[in-house]
């Protein structure tokens, strides 16, 4: 490559990274409110949410189908079902959710994506910059990013096939930055008398468990055990190439119990696979293509320590 254009595609990247750093800002040091609607394969979901910043706390409530209410603060997550009477409660870990979908490290994302500025685009009433994030190889989804030009908060994120369709995107159709008070975030329900569902959440090491193949690019965050529902404790093994992540749950299975269901399912850019290993049910979970996913779960294996 010529030295000139060498030095063309470093700044670019540069430039473009620049604009992650704003949009990894505005989203964990501003405080906002607005309403956002999720649309994949065809469906489409609205939530509200609101954020203040200062106590690093959000509530996210879903304004389609079954009434929801999230209420994430610095070290506890709550979900209150109305219908149910039922608080989930389980401990917060490093997540990505919309609009905080960056990693804390952005430099390791150029190791497995090609980072680029796109075009300028008015979303939602803001003047946006899109960034693309284009993989380096066909195991993972590639992402366009718009950020406010002038607060860098990220208004739409657009996960992309290999093919450049759009597989699932995010998009706030109203947005108000600033304004919030701690009132904002508490949480509609008193949840007086309801069922409290913890899932008791908490490191551990899976003894005998293991990935014998991962995925190049994916690394294991963390390794823990959790309740769901009233099953004995679920394994998790969570893996990230710092944008995308891959979970996998290992469950006990009951004795004389029916067939488990195996196979591959889908749901927007997330794919679930499920498999029997060593008369436990092992289901993962990722917002990667399919193969990838398959490829993780295939390679899952138990050893008798």
């Amino acid at each position: 490559m010529p030295l000139l254009s060498f030095v063309g595609t470093v700044q670019a990247q540069t430039d473009a990274l620049g604009w992650l750093r704003k949009m990894q800002d505005a989203t964990r040091s501003l405080s906002y409110s607005g309403t956002f609607v999720y649309q994949h394969g065809g469906r489409s979901e609205t939530s509200r949410i609101t954020r203040l910043a200062s106590a690093d706390t959000e509530r996210l409530e879903v304004l389609d189908g079954m009434p929801r209410e999230l209420v994430r603060t610095r070290d506890t997550v709550r979900c209150y079902l109305p219908e149910s009477h039922v608080v989930k409660v389980e401990r917060r870990t490093p997540d990505r959710n919309f609009p905080a979908l960056l990693p804390g490290e952005l430099n390791t994302l150029a190791r497995n994506y090609d980072i680029s500025l796109g075009e300028l685009r008015r979303i939602g009433g803001f003047e946006c910059q899109a960034v693309v994030l284009a993989p380096k190889d066909n195991l993972r989804y590639g992402y366009r990013l718009y950020a406010d030009t002038g607060s860098g908060m990220l208004v739409r994120a657009v996960t992309v096939d290999a093919a450049g369709n759009a597989v699932e995107q995010f998009t706030f159709t109203q947005l108000d930055i600033g304004r919030v008070t701690p009132d904002m975030v508490k949480p509609r329900h008193a949840a007086t008398g309801w069922r409290v569902e913890d899932a008791a959440a908490a490191p551990a090491r899976l003894a005998g468990w293991s990935v014998n193949a991962e995925l190049p690019g994916f690394h294991k965050v963390v390794e823990l055990t959790r309740r769901m529902g009233e099953s004995k404790p679920v394994g998790q093994l969570v893996f990230s190439d710092g944008l995308a992540a891959v979970s996998v749950f290992i469950e006990p299975l009951a004795p004389h119990r029916e067939p488990a269901r195996t196979g591959l399912a889908s749901l927007g850019a997330i794919h679930i696979y499920t498999r029997e290993v060593a008369n436990h049910m092992v289901t993962v979970v990722g917002e990667a293509p399919a193969a990838s996913v398959q490829r993780i779960a295939d390679a899952v294996q138990y050893r008798r320590p």
